[in-house]
């Protein structure tokens, strides 16, 4: 009987220690995601803010028939975004800053749904041409800021352009 209670005791204690590790890996996992949410939403402030700035400014001085100040956004962004991802992960030395920098402030600076908006907009107002000039200038020149931004990076890291 003794046998009995000691190694029912041991699987107790077992089973207590393997909760307690659950746990512990469990509020660390926790305690990652809102850290990397806190990283996101921070990031996401500075990032609308500077959209709305930039977008702005540049609407302001060329003017708002045409939606410059998206374009511009967008083509800056896309730049900003080749170049991290190029960088790669292991460029951002804080694990988080990755969330920071690229989901937070660069997925919130650039506004493909301001470019939708605007585009269908357009459209609606029986502007065919601006829109499929809209369409046309931010795809192209986006793609091709992404692509740049990913090749400068690359080169500089001495990585080549695969």
């Amino acid at each position: 009987m003794k046998r009995a209670l000691e190694l029912l005791q041991a699987v107790v204690n077992g089973v207590i220690a393997g909760l307690q590790v659950a746990f512990q890996a469990s509020l660390a996992h926790i305690v990652l995601v809102l850290t990397n949410l806190a990283c996101v939403g921070l990031g996401s402030a500075i990032g609308g803010t500077a959209r709305f700035f930039v977008s702005g400014l540049v609407g302001r001085a060329i003017g708002e028939t045409f939606p410059w100040g998206t374009v511009v956004v967008n083509v800056t962004g896309a730049f900003a975004i080749g170049a991290a991802a190029a960088a790669g992960h292991s460029a951002f030395e804080v694990p988080t800053s990755w969330h920071f920098t690229v989901v937070g402030v660069l997925g919130t600076y650039t506004t493909v749904s301001s470019f939708s908006l605007q585009t269908l907009a357009l459209a609606r107002d029986g502007e065919l041409v601006r829109a499929g000039g809209n369409i046309v200038v931010s795809l192209v020149v986006c793609l091709s800021a992404v692509a740049l931004g990913f090749f400068f990076i690359a080169e500089a890291m001495g990585q080549g352009v695969p």
